[in-house]
């Protein structure tokens, strides 16, 4: 009698013996998934220091490259009118270093967040300046954010300033639930080509604006 009783209360425990590894791999699965999801964020993140890095490194290059693309960018800022002269080339200087700050932070991973921070600030900053430019109504002004570019502030420069402080702001979301494992080279790998063809757009943003915009409505 005692044998029978063993063997049914082994039969009895069965169940929940075959559940337990069962339940095990249920756990390493759900681990996994989540250790992916929070690796997409890191991608993210990486995303968006890059697209901002490469960003904010094409304005300083293009506004310091040398001593006449500072001085049209600073022309830039005076014509503006929103500040008295002298205080109109200080802030240029200002946004210069600023900008300058923000790669370092941004390129430095236990920084990035004040970087994405910083960027977002500084972005905010440029699209109110162009909001008050536009409300004054002077044309005349125009876009030296990459030195280069000649083209009349518009509202399409708000929208990609915008745009990128957006991106900036998604990062720094990112960053509360990020992952503290490496990412994948191949992850990265897509990470980077992604922000960088982000870049690209936002640098030839001018060019592409001036490509789709209406020839009756420009001669006019």
């Amino acid at each position: 009698m005692r044998r029978l009783h063993v063997r049914r209360g082994l039969r009895r425990d069965r169940p929940l013996a075959e559940a337990l590894p069962h339940r095990g791999r249920q756990d390493r699965l759900h681990g996994l998934h989540l250790l992916r999801s929070r690796l997409c964020v890191t991608y993210v993140i990486l995303g968006c220091r890059a697209l901002l890095l490469a960003v904010f490194l094409a304005a300083l290059v293009g506004k310091t490259r040398s001593r006449a693309a500072f001085a049209e960018f600073r022309a830039s800022i005076v014509a503006l009118r929103l500040l008295s002269r002298r205080l109109s080339r200080a802030a240029a200087a200002a946004v210069v270093a600023v900008e300058a700050v923000t790669a370092v932070l941004l390129v430095v991973p236990a920084a990035a967040a004040a970087g994405l921070a910083l960027a977002v600030a500084l972005l905010l900053v440029f699209s109110a300046g162009i909001v008050m430019a536009l409300r004054r109504g002077d044309g005349t002004a125009t876009c030296r954010c990459f030195g280069a570019s000649s083209a009349p502030l518009g509202r399409i420069h708000v929208v990609r300033n915008l745009a990128l402080a957006a991106i900036g702001g998604a990062g720094l979301a990112a960053g509360v639930s990020a992952s503290g494992w490496p990412p994948h080279a191949a992850g990265t790998a897509v990470a980077l080509a992604v922000a960088l063809v982000g870049a690209l757009l936002v640098l030839r943003l001018d060019d592409l604006a001036f490509l789709f915009s209406d020839p009756k409505r420009d001669l006019s």
